[in-house]
């Protein structure tokens, strides 16, 4: 362990935590990371669960597709898997947590550095790496959406950047899809108010030079839950984790890159990024609820992996909401959308701001919970406020009082009959970004503001849930590991909306088979340069669009 002290838990010992208040279920039985794993704990989302009752699981005993077995655990809803495992981890009760964030982000702690981290107890570089077994393929990295993901794809991930003019560190949460046993393809949203570290990378590629990266993964809670926290671009996260932490976060400098990585991580990936290559990365079940499909995205080299002797590795189950990463997101953003409007813009009235999560995954439905009697003038701030808040929340923003339970639909569309005259009651507002979701900003589709047709105009990829077999197979393991009862609730399978490929089936079927480097192989000879990242692909295209 790192010797210096601390004011907060590692990972090793939340998860410890989880397990004596049960909130954790250990599984010894053999599972398959590419085809079991991930549909075993979705189950618990989309099973008929209370919410209160879903719960973090620990792996001990990984397979994959190939039979292969891996000495490191994994992970899964150990950050966020209900409300109340995000409250362990923040280490504090949910109806503190706003007021915890607030004085944070108020009051950062600058971070100690160390020379002593638990995180390089394990050192791997060099040619090292390219041995089989001993770079990224000796890492169990599940396949989240098995029978649409083309690759294992990290995706609890602290990804720490620094802008070369000032020097600032970014830490994001962003998915990388496993290539080769030294390569990995990163993707970084680069909508307006996206990926800091996609500004970052503009400047590396402007300077001709490759981005330096390190992929933490299993920081401590209070760090990991910086990751897809949005602060604003400039803001070193690190700062504010010792801010929630009352007390300085332990950093080391990385071995074989210019950043500086949390001491008590549980495994560091470290490397450059190619800021003049591009290569197609997904088919990947996104957390706006439909599969993303292939893009150009940025091919990552591998120069080091450390870790501690005996590492967890984390996998944040998301796609379809609710999902963990819904739930990290919802009781993280809920707070400071509600500050924003009491503190920020001072608007009388406002009790709470709740964002939408089933399907929806908070960012396009935000509902405004005002008291009775608030004024109109005061109704239609904090109805704009909501929306304009965040460029991709708020898409259809509703205010109603708080005899409202605004997370029962029929509570709100009772509201929207009974209590709104629309010629009087509704505004449309246009020129509205996409946001996160199946089209992109880039595109030159433009979105609106508040009513909207919700029926499907044209094919969508897939919905973001593990093909049926996959789900069926997950159910009979867990009908036999007696782990409660299932009411399933539709939908809980995927299944193709009319954008979906042929050559994506392929690549989903050899991932969840294990296969995942063949995927590699291939995305390998379809790299390309003077593209930007996130321009779609599609295999059955040459590359002027026309089909092959």
């Amino acid at each position: 362990m790192s010797a210096a002290p601390r004011s907060y838990p590692d990972l090793h010992e939340h998860i410890a935590e989880l397990e004596k208040r049960g909130l954790l279920r250990r599984i010894d039985r053999k599972i398959d990371k590419d085809a079991e794993m991930h549909p075993l704990v979705r189950w618990q989302f989309v099973g008929g669960m209370e919410e209160a009752d879903r719960k973090a699981f620990l792996f001990t005993n990984v397979t994959d597709g190939l039979g292969r077995t891996y000495d490191i655990p994994v992970v899964v809803g150990a950050v966020a898997a209900n409300p109340t495992i995000y409250g362990v981890g923040m280490g504090a009760p949910l109806d503190q947590i706003q007021a915890k964030w607030d004085h944070a982000i108020a009051n950062p702690v600058e971070p100690r550095l160390v020379n002593d981290a638990v995180c390089h107890e394990v050192i791997i570089e060099g040619d090292a790496l390219k041995q089989e077994g001993n770079g990224l393929d000796k890492l169990p990295i599940p396949i989240s959406t098995p029978g649409f993901d083309s690759a294992p794809t990290l995706t609890a991930t602290n990804v720490i950047t620094r802008d070369p003019e000032t020097g600032v560190q970014n830490m994001g949460t962003y998915r990388a899809a496993l290539k080769a046993p030294d390569r990995l393809v990163v993707r970084m949203a680069t909508r307006v108010g996206g990926a800091g570290g996609y500004q970052h990378y503009l400047k590396y590629q402007k300077r001709g030079e490759p981005m330096p990266c390190a992929i933490v993964l299993g920081c401590p809670p209070l760090v990991a839950f910086m990751g897809p926290q949005k602060l604003p671009i400039g803001v070193d996260e690190i700062t504010v984790a010792g801010g929630l932490a009352g007390g300085p976060i332990n950093i080391a400098r990385a071995r074989t890159v210019d950043l500086t990585i949390p001491a008590e991580s549980e495994l560091v990936i470290e490397g450059l990024i190619d800021t003049e290559y591009l290569e197609p990365e997904a088919p990947f079940g996104e957390s706006h609820g439909h599969v993303a499909l292939e893009e150009f995205n940025m091919p990552m080299r591998v120069t080091a992996i450390t870790h501690r002797k005996d590492p967890v590795i984390p996998s944040y189950i998301s796609q379809v909401a609710p999902s963990e990463s819904s739930v990290i997101k919802r009781v993280a953003y809920e707070p400071l959308f509600t500050s924003h409007l009491r503190n920020t813009l001072g608007i009388r009235g406002v009790k709470k701001v709740a964002l939408h999560e089933p399907l929806t995954g908070l960012l396009r439905v935000t509902v405004v919970t005002l008291e009775k009697g608030t004024s109109r003038t005061e109704v239609w701030r904090a109805l704009h406020g909501a929306a304009f808040f965040k460029g991709d929340c708020g898409k259809i923003c509703i205010a109603v009082n708080d005899d409202i339970d605004v997370d029962n639909a029929d509570a709100l569309l009772w509201a929207m009959a009974y209590r709104m005259n629309p010629v009087e009651d509704v505004q449309v507002v246009p020129h509205r970004g996409q946001g996160h979701g199946p089209k992109r900003e880039h595109d030159k589709e433009e979105d609106s503001t508040l009513l909207m047709d919700a029926t499907m105009k044209a094919d969508l990829p897939p919905l973001a849930l593990p093909k049926k077999e996959y789900m069926e197979r997950a159910k009979a393991i867990w009908q036999e590991l007696d782990l409660g009862p299932l009411r399933p609730q539709a939908p809980w399978f995927g299944y193709s909306l009319g954008d979906w490929l042929p050559q994506w089936d392929e690549a989903a079927k050899r991932a969840a088979d294990g296969r995942y480097l063949d995927n590699g192989k291939i995305s390998e000879k379809q790299r390309r340069k003077g593209l930007k990242p996130e321009t779609k692909f599609r295999p059955d295209r040459d590359g002027n669009g026309n089909r092959s």
